[in-house]
């Protein structure tokens, strides 16, 4: 079996939920951690080995290739991602880190076709429905500091007029 083929083979039927909460953003996400746990059996399954590979490319950027090779062929997935050297709360190892592993699942992620649809249950309001947005302020507030309105859609009900006027942020 060619490495393409082995490749193939695991972007078909890898699966990576996101198990981890983010608390403040209040949403689930995946960790590189939470990739590289799910892709073992089929390291082991296929004879391949992944690799993870980071570089500096200037004092605030970081080049992550991600790769499999079953020893005679190889396949590289690349992601190039800033540090944001001014994070308020955050020492400048923190700062590094927390981009370090971003782009190491985003490299994961572009090698294996990882997708960021919901599974079925993500998307179940299991019998709830979504409530009205009462406070249009805030919902201003969250769209100028870079929220997105679908954000803003997907766990409240908006009226025509409130959407038309958070679409003019």
């Amino acid at each position: 079996m060619t490495i393409n083929e082995k490749l193939s083979k695991i972007q078909t039927r890898f699966k990576s939920k996101k198990s981890r909460f983010n608390s403040f953003g209040k949403y689930y996400f995946r960790s590189a951690e939470d990739i590289l746990e799910a892709i073992k059996p089929f390291i082991k399954e296929l004879d391949v080995t992944v690799v993870i590979n980071e570089e500096l490319v200037d004092s605030s950027v970081i080049k992550t290739t991600a790769t499999i090779t079953d020893g005679k062929e190889t396949i590289n997935a690349t992601a190039v991602v800033g540090v944001d050297l001014s994070q308020k709360g955050m020492q400048m190892p923190q700062r590094f880190g927390a981009a370090s592993s971003y782009g190491k699942k985003y490299a994961l992620g572009n090698l294996f076709l990882i997708d960021d649809t919901q599974d079925s249950d993500a998307t179940n309001t299991h019998g709830k429905t979504k409530s009205q947005l009462t406070d249009i302020n805030k919902a201003k507030s969250y769209i100028q500091s870079g929220g997105k309105i679908d954000a803003i859609k997907n766990k409240y009900q908006l009226t025509s007029a409130q959407e038309a006027e958070l679409k003019t942020l």
